[in-house]
């Protein structure tokens, strides 16, 4: 059917719209002479690490590859697991490998030419930064869509074409968790002894972590949360393509591939709807662009769903195109709605960040009891909106809306990808302003971008949560249909013991991941304290600190810590499967727990940690006494618990529960 080419062709137009915008920012100045040795530093850290982690990678994923061919041929049958799997899961490795790539490539250019455009306005910067942010945005819906398009033309069988999502999640777990760990190893270390204990100011030259902290920007939220969409991207379409497939409906399998195919036509159009004309506020400006790109989904989707489904029954229900396209939109909907209160639980124009700030003034530990608090505090409302959309979605269309409610929400992930991509190149921004010693405005317009920025990232991190909790149900509801699993009975003690098995894995995942910041942090404290010590005239600016050693401490650290979580996400579920008591009803089972626990854990980490950060700012703006003062001496440290809370062990949170439901759902005959 001539709709399985427009799929490959919708990703093939993001592409090269992120080839125009690539070459849009490339011809903007660069800068002054200064400006460009301290941005190729930071390009040439983030481009080390990124050809560093990708080779180690490369044994993970040709030794799984290689077990999901020989399984493939071990076994035979329709239902078996398929050799070519091995194939697709190679595909989306790469696919995953080189959105990081194209999407890093731009973004540590993009940062000089945001400080060099500081220089003349506010709103030129924006746009200079924010097309930044669109490149890797685009590469992450092109390179998912081209793949799977390919993927799905090459063997039109969805058990195969599962293999793709495996291996996005795969490089989403890595580059989540050993981009998270390198960022906060360098942004800890210098916090902690620059601003802390040496008292000079935040990406101060001086600062031998300096250039690793920024180095890391872009490791932990460029390519991170790219790889971390990606895999959300990727797996929520897999999903209902798979359901439809088990459920027999009719052109089911093309509606979920053409929802995100219109998807990124709305985006590329609200990528013209943020507006930089003179007094424009930046953060109205990429809300506007958001909102017309998803209005504009919700037409498009109006139209695929009731153009191409027909009246379906599954079971004793019938359902409608219509029904499909509600589930759908509850979905998009409850995106918007995550990302809202998201903004207002860690957005410093709200109480909740208000309120850790004024508790800064009483100390470190009223800071740290106010941050956790507001991060907790901030599970409700997100878990009811998600609740919402799950039961409207299974009312109007069953489990088939359901993964069509994850695909809703994720099909502007390109609008979504380049409004969070934005932060960590105005953040980037910031520092090459300092550290070039431009003037003091250029560095306020700066700071006012990444304030906005911090705010954008969050809201991201939201977004990302909330579409893994639908994708992992979506992805779960498809492992029941081909492990052939028709209940999750509670009263089983398999079950039950699967479910705490799952319940308990984010915790000792967060556990894992927390540690390795902490270990690696040390490191680089440790080190910053000896250069600080050691090198003669540093401190008064006559000599110039070791950056280089910096950046290889938080990349040795960060290649090492990341092996074991990412394979305890791999090995779970093919262990509960496989062992004899437990088997699939178990797995089930601890699937459940894991989404539930880490959702919970997610949400509260992650706002947790962007509020303290932006309560920091917010201090730092000039009020309880500004910065020096007591309360920012403890918002600083508040900031610093939360750093590993928003980077690495939250956002990690998502790919751990959609990794170990994809797992489950590939090797699913091996369960039966």
């Amino acid at each position: 059917m001539e709709l399985n080419y427009l799929v490959p062709a919708a990703g093939l137009l993001a592409l090269l719209f992120a080839w125009y915008l690539a070459g849009k920012i490339n011809n903007t100045d660069a800068g002054t002479d200064r400006m460009k040795e301290i941005a190729a530093a930071i390009h040439e850290g983030a481009m080390a690490f990124l050809t560093r982690e990708y080779k180690v990678l490369v044994f993970f994923v040709v030794g799984m590859a290689a077990l999901i061919a020989i399984l493939g041929f071990a076994t035979h049958g329709a239902e078996s697991l398929q050799p070519q799997t091995a194939i697709a899961y190679v595909i989306g490795t790469v696919s995953s490998i080189l959105a990081g790539f194209f999407g890093m490539q731009v973004a540590t250019k993009a940062n000089v030419r945001t400080a060099s455009a500081a220089r003349h306005s506010a709103n030129r910067a924006l746009g200079v930064a924010f097309s930044g942010g669109a490149v890797m945005g685009m590469s992450v819906v092109g390179l998912g869509l081209l793949g799977l398009g390919i993927v799905n033309l090459l063997f039109d069988n969805p058990n195969v074409v599962n293999g793709f999502a495996l291996g996005a999640s795969s490089i989403a777990l890595f580059a989540r968790v050993g981009g998270g760990i390198y960022t906060k190893a360098a942004d800890v270390g210098a916090d902690l002894v620059g601003k802390v204990e040496a008292g000079i100011p935040e990406d101060d030259p001086r600062n031998p972590a300096v250039i690793a902290d920024n180095v890391g920007d872009n490791v932990g939220d460029v390519a991170g949360m790219g790889a971390d969409l990606f895999e959300s991207y990727v797996g929520s379409i897999i999903s209902g393509v798979a359901l439809a497939a088990a459920l027999g409906i009719n052109n089911g399998t093309y509606v979920p591939l053409m929802v995100a195919a219109a998807g990124i036509v709305a985006s590329i159009i609200g990528t013209f709807f943020v507006r930089t004309d003179e007094g424009a506020n930046a953060q109205k400006a990429l809300n506007t662009g958001t909102l017309v790109a998803s209005v504009l989904s919700i037409i498009f989707t109006y139209f695929i769903t009731t153009g191409l489904l027909d009246t379906f029954t599954v079971g004793n229900n019938t359902y409608t195109g219509m029904g499909v396209f509600i589930a759908t939109v509850a979905g998009l909907v409850a995106g918007y709605l995550i990302g809202r209160i998201t903004e207002y639980y860690t957005s410093g124009d709200y109480n909740p960040v208000k309120q850790i700030a004024a508790q800064s003034e009483t100390g470190t530990a009223t800071n740290i009891i106010s941050g956790i608090s507001v991060g907790m505090l901030s599970t409700a409302l997100p878990i009811i909106v998600v609740v919402v959309a799950i039961i409207l979605a299974y009312k109007f269309a069953g489990l088939y809306g359901i993964a069509l409610a994850a695909v809703g929400m994720l099909s502007t992930t390109g609008m979504i990808v380049a409004v969070d991509a934005y932060g960590p190149i105005a953040d980037n921004a910031g520092g090459i302003a300092e550290m070039s010693g431009l003037d003091p405005k250029v560095r306020k317009i700066t700071d006012a971008l990444d304030s906005v920025g911090n705010t954008t990232a969050a809201i991201g991190k939201g977004f990302a949560i909330g579409s893994a909790a639908l994708t992992a149900l979506a992805l779960f509801s498809a492992y029941t249909a081909a492990a052939k699993v028709s209940a999750i009975d509670l009263l089983n003690p398999a079950v039950v013991g699967g479910a705490f098995i799952g319940g308990m894995l984010p915790f000792l995942f967060g556990a894992l991941t927390m540690q390795a910041v902490g270990r690696a942090a040390s490191h680089m404290i440790e080190e910053v304290r000896r250069q600080f010590k050691e090198i003669p005239g540093l401190m008064e600016g006559k000599a110039k600190p070791d950056y280089a050693n910096c950046v290889s401490i938080s990349t040795a650290a960060a290649l090492k810590e990341m092996i074991v979580p990412g394979l305890i996400a791999v090995a779970a579920p093919l262990i509960v499967g496989l062992t004899p008591g437990l088997g699939k009803e178990a797995l089930g089972g601890m699937l459940a727990g894991a989404t539930i626990t880490g959702f919970l854990m997610a949400v509260m980490m992650a706002n947790a940690g962007g509020a303290w950060d932006n309560a920091k700012k917010y201090i730092e703006s000039g009020v309880h006494g500004g910065k020096g003062s007591p309360a920012h001496a403890a918002a600083v440290t508040g900031d610093t618990v939360g750093d590993p809370f928003k980077d690495t062990s939250g956002p990690a949170m998502n790919i751990l529960i959609k990794l170990m439901t994809i797992v489950a759902l590939v090797f699913a005959p091996l369960f039966m």
